[in-house]
């Protein structure tokens, strides 16, 4: 049945202006412990969501159950909503290359890379909208390269009934430890899986504590030894996981955002309205709460307001 119901949620963040509360961020958040069990709760984390590129890291523990042989940067790149810098390109190349494939074989809309100043240099230099450039194309080639080691196809891999997307479904339900009560379709065409956000911070709670030689501790390692291969030079997401050591995190679009640490205790948060600019302040509030130190993270704990060019206020959690 359709979700037609809003989670019952409670305020995360407030916008501050000159010195005046202009708004604020609704939204939900959970902390659970290295088993899965919940430390705290902020709204409603009962409530399915879809986590967008949340989903990327289970769904990368999934490729790689189904025989995938990546690791590294290219790993990392295969759970990515990557910036579209020329490094990111080049390994989405790599992958497609070590499977045989070209890149006519992605099905990723064409876009611009997602970064900004990245777009602005892609289209001084002749760019024009491709699916290589579209930021889940690292993904994509992965799934590309999964289907070539079992002899799936590759025509339709995006398709929810294609062998490979219920192989990824059923890893992502695994790691949640839940049913997956609705499945939609992704920004870039992929199978989208709901979950609750108390299910996702169990998945990344599992996947940041497996044994090195699992699937899950294999996309664990990646990410946190190529934090600019999961999002880019200039995104939180990368700055966040090289700040905190250990730690593995993934944005995802709509105001979603996941975490874990080393030792299973885990976050995961949906901002209602989707705004990305409170996701960074309410994570690092959260990772503070759990005694974290985020002295490192500092440019993250508050996203700036600007007035006539400078300065004039934030974004700042409210927990």
């Amino acid at each position: 049945m359709p979700q037609t119901e809003l989670a019952r949620s409670d305020v995360l963040a407030e916008v501050v202006r000159s010195g005046f509360v202009e708004g604020s961020h609704r939204g939900s958040l959970v902390a659970v412990d290295g088993g899965g069990q919940e430390l705290w709760r902020v709204g409603d984390p009962d409530h399915p969501v879809f986590p967008r590129s949340s989903n990327k890291p289970m769904q990368a523990v999934g490729m790689l159950r189904a025989g995938l042989d990546l690791d590294g940067e290219l790993l990392a790149l295969a759970t990515a909503s990557h910036s579209g810098e020329p490094f990111h390109l080049d390994g989405v190349r790599r992958i497609l290359a070590g499977a045989g494939i070209g890149e006519s074989a992605l099905q990723t809309p064409a876009d611009y890379p997602v970064d900004e100043t990245e777009k602005i240099a892609y289209i001084a230099a002749g760019g024009v909208p491709e699916p290589i450039a579209m930021n889940c194309s690292g993904k994509h080639a992965a799934m590309l390269a999964t289907c070539v080691v079992n002899g799936w196809s590759l025509d339709t891999y995006p398709n929810a009934g294609h062998p490979l997307q219920k192989a990824l479904q059923e890893a992502v339900g695994d790691l949640a430890d839940e049913q997956i009560p609705a499945v939609g379709v992704d920004g870039c065409g992929a199978p989208l899986f709901a979950l609750t956000l108390t299910g996702l911070a169990r998945a990344f709670s599992r996947i940041a504590t497996a044994p090195a030689e699992s699937p899950e501790g294999r996309v664990a390692a990646a990410i946190r030894a190529h934090p600019t291969w999961l999002g880019g030079t200039r995104r939180d997401v990368s700055r966040l996981v090289a700040g905190v050591p250990g730690l593995i995190a993934k944005d995802g679009a709509e105001g979603v955002y996941a975490a874990a640490l080393p030792d299973g205790r885990a976050l995961a948060l949906k901002v209602d309205d989707g705004a990305a600019r409170a996701r960074p302040p309410v994570m690092v509030a959260a990772l503070r709460r759990l005694g974290v130190d985020v002295s490192p993270l500092g440019e993250l704990a508050t996203t700036p307001l600007l007035g006539g060019g400078r300065r004039v206020g934030e974004v700042r959690a409210v927990l």
